[in-house]
């Protein structure tokens, strides 16, 4: 690390929380400078005695573990609903811990994606993240859709990296009476760009279409307010900015 960024960070008041976290070691055995919490986020050092609790617990209780001990199973989702709806700025009834992101997008797409009356396209940023291309074009296809003609794609102007606000909420009002759906990212995982929500939520509502988001690389990373947001739906991970572990 060189002195400037030493500095920097010996100024930083958040440094404190870098000690709560183990950090790789370099080839000196030093420890390095981490650049990847996009990708997987760093072990916390409370993370092993927490599952050691709960492998005591599952030894200790057996199937008992569901209903007692320090932390029963059965309700693991009712314990992480409030801490997940203050990261993404909604009410504990509106979050749910399940499955992983893909999954959980697709089933979003089940229950938001219901195209009728010419109203069957869905669209997306250019560079999406490929597997929520991946879903959204299985989903159209499952619908008998052609993505070549039902996926929309928008995408920044020449010479420029990131998306303009007003180019996807015109992209969304092009689309109009042919739109059912919008799946964009709250932080795009390319170009790091944090998008404004809450215009492309009201572009998307006076389209008559759904907006969903892929908050992978936002929650836990960016201020979220889904429920002031008015956004129809969101779906996330817990391995990156979460430091939630591989998996």
């Amino acid at each position: 690390m060189t002195p400037d960024a030493a500095a920097l960070d010996a100024r930083d008041p958040l440094a404190a929380f870098a000690d709560e976290f183990h950090h790789p070691l370099d080839a000196a055995g030093r420890k390095a400078v981490y650049l990847c919490g996009h990708s997987l986020g760093l072990q916390p050092k409370a993370a092993a005695s927490l599952v050691e609790q709960e492998l005591a617990a599952w030894r200790e209780l057996g199937v008992r573990g569901h209903h007692q001990g320090m932390r029963p199973w059965i309700a693991y989702h009712e314990h992480l609903a409030a801490p997940l709806a203050d990261l993404v700025g909604a009410a504990a009834s509106e979050v749910v811990a399940m499955n992983a992101l893909t999954v959980n997008l697709h089933l979003m797409l089940v229950s938001f994606y219901k195209p009728a009356d010419g109203r069957d396209c869905i669209l997306i940023e250019k560079t999406a993240f490929p597997s929520d291309r991946y879903a959204i074009c299985s989903q159209l296809e499952f619908h008998g859709f052609d993505p070549s003609t039902h996926l929309i794609e928008v995408q920044p102007r020449s010479g420029e990296p990131c998306l303009r606000t007003e180019d996807l909420v015109a992209a969304i009002e092009r689309a109009g009476p042919r739109l059912a759906l919008a799946l964009l990212p709250g932080v795009q995982y390319l170009s790091g760009q944090r998008l404004e929500i809450q215009p492309l939520a009201a572009a998307a509502r006076r389209a008559g279409a759904i907006l969903g988001l892929d908050l992978a690389h936002a929650i836990g990373n960016t201020p979220l307010e889904l429920h002031d947001w008015n956004v129809d739906f969101a779906v996330w991970c817990g391995y990156k900015y979460l430091n939630g572990g591989p998996g």
